[in-house]
């Protein structure tokens, strides 16, 4: 191991790390930093995932990446939603292979070595209603509520449902996990959008439950 990769092991507590925390680290010219980057990752010390953004190595890693967390290092500000928190609440069944995000940037999206991660452009207003702060091994990340997540994939594609109904069939969700919603969390979401089918469909979507 390179003294420059044992010296981000003891000084930076995870795997993944920006320029800007590299530069912290190694104060100096920042010529002298970017050669020592564009040799570790030469060396295959380092992974490229954008521009600014690396992590170690597999064998160098502390532990596994958490792609939650890097999502939101590679692009932000934002948080998971759509379809990866749907699964990560155990509402919808299928595997994801991209990690989809929300965010307040224009909509990007990254393919990387270690997978593809998707940002989507929402609305500043209620931005971080709810959107829940999670945090695991010490790093954070931010992940949409279920609801919060239907909301926003309702948006980016353009949905027209008007109850639970439609919604069961187009993105088959667990419906059992559909009846541990409050009417809290639904209203919650309705005063924060400026979308008036959005609002018809949480208003609907209350009733369909009976909240």
């Amino acid at each position: 191991m390179s003294p420059f990769i044992d010296s981000i092991r003891a000084r930076i507590p995870y795997d993944s790390f920006s320029d800007t925390e590299l530069l912290q680290i190694f104060p100096g010219s920042k010529d002298r930093l970017y050669g020592l980057v564009k040799r570790a990752l030469a060396r295959r010390d380092f992974i490229h995932l954008r521009r600014g953004v690396y992590c170690l190595a597999e064998p160098y890693r502390r532990r596994p990446l958490n792609l939650f967390v890097l999502a939101q290092k590679l692009y932000g500000p934002s948080y998971i939603s759509y379809e990866t928190a749907l699964v990560h609440h155990g509402w919808i069944p299928e595997a994801v292979y991209t990690t989809t995000s929300a965010a307040r940037l224009r909509t990007r999206a990254f393919h990387t070595p270690l997978g593809i991660f998707h940002f989507t452009t929402v609305p500043l207003h209620g931005f971080m209603t709810a959107v829940e702060r999670c945090v695991v091994a010490d790093e954070v990340f931010f992940m949409a509520r279920p609801w919060r997540a239907i909301v926003d994939y309702m948006r980016s594609h353009r949905k027209s449902w008007r109850g639970v109904g439609p919604l069961l069939h187009d993105l088959r969700l667990d419906e059992e996990q559909m009846h541990t919603t409050t009417a809290e969390e639904l209203n919650a979401l309705a005063a924060v959008n400026r979308s008036r089918p959005i609002v018809r469909f949480l208003n609907r979507v209350r009733k369909d439950l009976q909240l």
